[in-house]
């Protein structure tokens, strides 16, 4: 989605998230208890209720410079002033600068988004589903559960590339990486390498019990 140049550079809250990362499109649900991020909440609330989500890097002891723009769709105030929230995910942010620190950070901000692709970045799309369905495959096959895929998978392929870095697994630094490319393509290389490594290494283990524990007559 393109901005106009008013609106390319703004202010933006920060929320800051230790080993997360937000993608656009995706659901977040916080529990809001810091009283900082309270107040934060309060504001935003009354506003446009947008704030930008930031992995902390704990071995950095600082926040990503490149984030995901959050928008309050649901919540809910608690007895204690404690909230729950739902967000959605939505354009990608590179903070220029802090204009605030206290009672919470307040970022100034410029929107980004994927270059338009130099090739049809479709096979590529499809490539890394096959890679996924044979992921979910051997997963069900080594616990012995039926894993399927959910229904609503993207079609897109920039959102079926946020769908897929979404879901990694314990991997916030890679997802960070994946979140910072403003290229579709790239992206969906990167993943496709992700998932081919995961499938070689389950389709391994499968050999392996296959091997050692054979199915009876």
């Amino acid at each position: 989605m393109a901005f106009p140049s008013s609106l390319a550079v703004r202010e933006l809250p920060i929320f800051p998230l230790p080993e997360l990362v937000l993608f656009p499109r995706r659901p977040l649900p916080l529990h809001i208890f810091e009283f900082r991020y309270r107040i934060m909440m309060s504001t935003i609330l009354e506003s446009d209720r947008r704030f930008g989500v930031l992995m902390w890097d704990p071995v950095e002891g600082r926040p990503a410079s490149v984030g995901c723009c959050a928008e309050v769709i649901r919540h809910e105030r608690l007895e204690d002033d404690r909230l729950l929230i739902l967000c959605l995910g939505q354009q990608r942010f590179r903070v220029l600068d802090y204009i605030r620190e206290k009672p919470y950070r307040v970022g100034l901000v410029e929107w980004i988004e994927d270059g338009k692709p130099k090739q049809d970045v479709h096979p590529l799309a499809t490539q890394v589903k096959d890679l996924l369905e044979d992921v979910v495959r051997l997963s069900s096959k080594l616990s012995d559960q039926e894993i399927e895929l959910p229904e609503d998978i993207p079609d897109l392929p920039l959102e079926f590339s946020y769908w897929i870095a979404s879901n990694l697994y314990d991997a916030a630094q890679e997802q960070q990486s994946l979140l910072e490319m403003q290229d579709t393509g790239a992206r969906l290389e990167r993943e496709a390498e992700i998932l081919m490594s995961t499938r070689n290494h389950l389709a391994a283990r499968t050999v392996l019990k296959d091997t050692f524990n054979p199915e009876g007559p």
